[in-house]
């Protein structure tokens, strides 16, 4: 599986990062496939720079782009550019939901 995510890059301390599209078993700056743009939050206000035609290609091939990489397509537009809504964050289980999970997985064992 694909995945569009950071990779680090810069010096100790004064991190930078590359979006890059790697295989999902690769280190986190190991191997990738391609990459796809660069992001500095050390700048003011944050910069990100993306090829949002080779971002849009590997989103059309199936590739899962991590947490930090949604978060950076949802603030460019491209999430809704690409799937023509915007993206919806999960709500957070109550207790009481994730009681009543944990509830069968008990009776089965």
């Amino acid at each position: 599986m694909v995945r569009i995510r950071l990779r680090r890059v810069g010096r100790k301390k004064q991190a930078s990062y590359r979006i890059v599209a790697a295989d999902a078993r690769s280190p986190r700056d190991g191997r990738f496939i391609e990459i796809l743009g660069h992001y500095n939050p050390r700048t003011n206000p944050p910069t990100v720079i993306m090829k949002s035609d080779r971002v849009k290609a590997w989103l059309g091939n199936g590739a899962e782009p991590t947490e930090a990489v949604r978060g950076l397509l949802v603030s460019n537009g491209l999430w809704k550019e690409f799937y023509g809504t915007d993206y919806v964050y999960p709500a957070p289980k109550k207790a009481a939901e994730k009681a009543e999970e944990k509830a069968p997985a008990a009776e089965e064992a």
